[in-house]
């Protein structure tokens, strides 16, 4: 905000001093602008041909919908934490694999897996004393 005023006062200091400025120099001065915007507008047509192909696909695709690298991000996000569960699913079944099969494999009779007591014994996690 600060850089617009002070752009603000310049233009009318100069436009202010415009009136002492002798004819011979405004019409230089003009020259020199129509000169300077041509220039320009000649760069700018010697930019352009290098922006179209891919690049401007892409700055299309963002015109259309702006909101597309947020989408993607929260996608990504999404993905992301649907990988992190599935893996510790995977992890959490594989346990449970190898705690079934230790207690197969064991000799207990199948009227020991009825018993209250002993599910209450393999739910508890307290240190052995």
């Amino acid at each position: 905000m600060n850089e617009d005023r002070i752009g603000y006062r310049v233009r009318q200091v100069l436009n202010h001093g415009l009136k002492d400025v002798p004819p011979t120099a405004s019409r230089r001065l003009a020259a020199a602008r129509h000169l300077a915007l041509s220039r320009q507008k000649q760069a700018a047509t010697v930019l352009a041909p290098a922006t179209i192909g891919a690049g401007n696909r892409m700055g299309n695709l963002d015109q259309q919908s702006p909101y597309l690298r947020q989408i993607l991000a929260v996608v990504a996000l999404l993905l992301g934490m649907w990988l992190s569960f599935y893996w510790h699913s995977v992890q959490y079944v594989t346990e449970l694999e190898e705690v079934d099969s230790a207690l197969l494999a064991d000799d207990l009779p199948p009227d020991a897996f009825l018993d209250n007591d002993f599910i209450s014994w393999l739910t508890d996690d307290s240190p052995d004393e």
